[in-house]
């Protein structure tokens, strides 16, 4: 296979502190992971209470920011709907700042409404558009040169004489987009994405999402190998079929349909499904690691499947 990149995401809001989350984000860094990301979310899904609760995405990467090395630190998405476009580009910058420049900024319109009714977060109806607006803002406030100004007078945010501090260290902070909209999305990618996401996707959509996105490139004026194309995949890796299965109880999903949906199984098991993401043009998955007390998974994955990878 050729260089498939392999990172470790989160999804926090189901129920972890911290310090469990720096745990998993140092067993990362250790196990030659690339990087550490997390969701955007303050409510749990699904049966679980969700104790002790969630944890802020931010928050939680500029403390790992100051923890750790080598990693990049990101989200699998930032809700549009928590901060204003202003805010988070400062946040942003500064967590960038604090890590050395290992900042990835994931931004999505925002689904989940009942997390927004449970904290009191406006829910607007239209929330693609000042997604677009959005990332007008967050990557036109990090482009104004320093001693200049940005001015941004939209239908949803206007912004006036910003000084547009501060900056991020990276030059670029790399943006990444997701989603399966046939229209919006692949435009919004087009114009603003370093990375396009697919999540929890098959082969199939992934191809089919993956070749809007490049068209789109095309008809902004980019070449459609300037973004790098990825998939967040749930993981459930056992040494045999008794562990996969062990690991598929904790987390209360079915074998067969992790294996339809995911990457489980055995190792050789997963490096196969990962070849044929690879051969519809996905170069970096997302590894959603849902029980995060089990660091022997991520060692597991680390010293059989990583390997393997190229």
């Amino acid at each position: 296979m050729g260089g498939m990149d392999l990172r470790i995401f989160t999804e926090p809001q189901q129920g972890a502190n911290y310090d469990t989350l720096l745990k998993v984000a140092k067993a990362t860094e250790e196990l030659r992971f690339s990087a550490f990301f997390r969701s955007d979310h303050y409510l749990s899904m699904g049966s679980g209470d969700g104790l002790p609760g969630p944890t802020d995405a931010w928050i939680t990467l500029a403390g790992l920011a100051r923890e750790t090395k080598r990693i990049r630190l990101g989200t699998l998405m930032t809700a549009g709907t928590f901060r204003f476009p202003g805010v988070l580009a400062i946040q942003v910058a500064q967590v960038d700042q604090m890590s050395g420049g290992r900042v990835e900024l994931g931004l999505g319109a925002a689904w989940f409404e009942e997390e927004h009714k449970a904290y009191g977060i406006p829910f607007p109806a239209e929330r693609g558009a000042r997604l677009e607006e959005q990332l007008a803002i967050v990557t036109g406030l990090w482009n104004t040169k320093p001693g200049q100004t940005f001015d941004h007078r939209g239908e949803y945010y206007q912004l006036e004489n910003s000084p547009a501090l501060p900056k991020p260290l990276q030059d670029r902070v790399p943006v990444l987009i997701g989603g399966q909209g046939a229209k919006r999305t692949p435009r919004l990618a087009a114009t603003y994405a370093d990375e396009f996401n697919m999540a929890f996707a098959s082969v199939a959509d992934t191809e089919a999402q993956f070749g809007r996105v490049r068209a789109a490139a095309v008809t902004a004026g980019r070449s459609p190998d300037d973004l790098v194309y990825s998939n967040a995949l749930v993981a459930c890796v056992g040494r045999d079929d008794a562990e996969v299965a062990r690991r598929a109880a904790v987390i209360g999903r079915d074998v067969d349909e992790l294996k339809a949906n995911g990457l489980a199984g055995t190792p050789a098991e997963v490096v196969e499904r990962i070849a044929a993401f690879e051969a519809v043009g996905s170069s970096r998955i997302y590894l959603q690691m849902l029980d995060l007390d089990d660091l022997d998974h991520l060692e597991l994955i680390s010293s059989q499947v990583l390997p393997q990878l190229g």
